[in-house]
């Protein structure tokens, strides 16, 4: 298969280095040292277990454009945040023939919620994710296959990606269907090492999902600590909760019911250990944090519904500022150990 990742960093070239050793064709999108390393010496995967691998792609490049004078691909990874997909919406359809399949991943409340749901608000554009509504406007959303991200993954070096942990990405086609191209998708996953279940309901895990990213995401980004630190600590530990019981809210007004109950959840995320979430890496390395995605679009969905959710609201105002700071004052913000 010919398998296009488009933003090969943590989560994208671990996944494209996993699919590359199962036999496809991988093509990687890229940018600055991590590419240039990745030309030269290959995609370093090293696993959870410690285990060590150099994935030779296809093609490595920062030209999506230049893609255009290839065989078109039968897979397309998105694994952009969600700001950064709609530059490279032309981009993408030029990656595509009649049958090429498109997996978003990203994290949050994705551009194509409303797509094929069924709901009151079917259709509806989440603007938090998709300000101008290109997204859902212009996206054929007939590729899209839904889909969760858990493992945690990190760029050590150029060039060289850990996995922290896990191994499963559900999938679920946004009608709620078990099609043979989700069925052929499933294997391919799977056949490149990967835990990756259909599911009939892929809103409900995303909002599984969702529940610790916006609580977790931010509280890392603003204290500057780890999963385990979070959770061990019981004031940060109860705020937590609290926001997590303020999407639920929000959730359950749209027909999501959660499988697990919040403390479940909250243990989940304490086993993940010491591992700085992806809005505490944006931080410390000067990168826009991903916080609309992820609180912005919740609270959307909030208004929508007329609920009140007074702490997200507090926790969204303190890293957007935060984000502030960083995008506008060219900062990156570090905790350093006092010498």
């Amino acid at each position: 298969m010919r398998i296009c990742v488009i933003g090969a960093g943590a989560i994208g070239g671990f996944v494209g280095a996993r699919m590359a050793f199962a036999g496809h064709e991988v093509t990687l999108i890229a940018r600055g040292a991590h590419l240039r390393a990745i030309r030269e010496r290959g995609l370093t995967l090293v696993e959870a277990d410690g285990t060590e691998r150099i994935a030779r792609v296809a093609h490595a490049t920062d030209d999506i454009s230049s893609l255009g004078l290839h065989p078109k691909h039968d897979l397309v990874i998105v694994a952009l945040k969600a700001h950064q997909m709609e530059p490279v919406l032309a981009d993408i359809k030029r990656l595509c023939h009649a049958d090429t399949i498109i997996v978003p991943m990203q994290n949050g409340i994705p551009f194509w919620y409303f797509k094929k749901h069924g709901g009151p608000h079917e259709g509806a554009v989440v603007r938090s994710v998709d300000p101008q509504g290109l997204l859902a406007s212009e996206f054929d959303i007939d590729r899209v296959v839904g889909c969760v991200v858990y493992p945690a993954a990190l760029i050590t070096a150029p060039g060289v990606i850990r996995c922290v942990e896990g191994e499963r990405f559900p999938l679920g086609e946004l009608d709620g269907t078990t099609t043979p191209r989700i069925v052929a998708l499933s294997k391919i996953f799977e056949g490149a090492g990967f835990k990756a279940p259909i599911l009939d309901n892929i809103r409900a895990e995303i909002w599984l999902k969702l529940w610790g990213n916006l609580s977790f995401n931010p509280l890392s980004a603003l204290t500057h600590k780890t999963l385990a630190q979070i959770c061990r600590f019981e004031p940060s530990r109860e705020l937590a909760r609290k926001l997590m019981e303020e999407a639920q809210l929000v959730a359950e007004s749209i027909g999501i019911t959660f499988r697990v109950s919040i403390d479940k959840r909250i243990a989940g995320a304490e086993r993940v250990g010491e591992h700085k979430t992806s809005m505490l890496q944006d931080v410390e390395t000067g990168r826009e944090p991903e916080i609309d995605a992820l609180v912005g679009s919740v609270l959307e969905i909030a208004r929508l519904q007329n609920i009140p959710t007074p702490h997200l609201d507090t926790v969204y105002v303190l890293v957007k500022s935060l984000s502030q700071t960083i995008t506008k004052g060219g900062k990156r913000i570090q905790a350093l150990a006092v010498a």
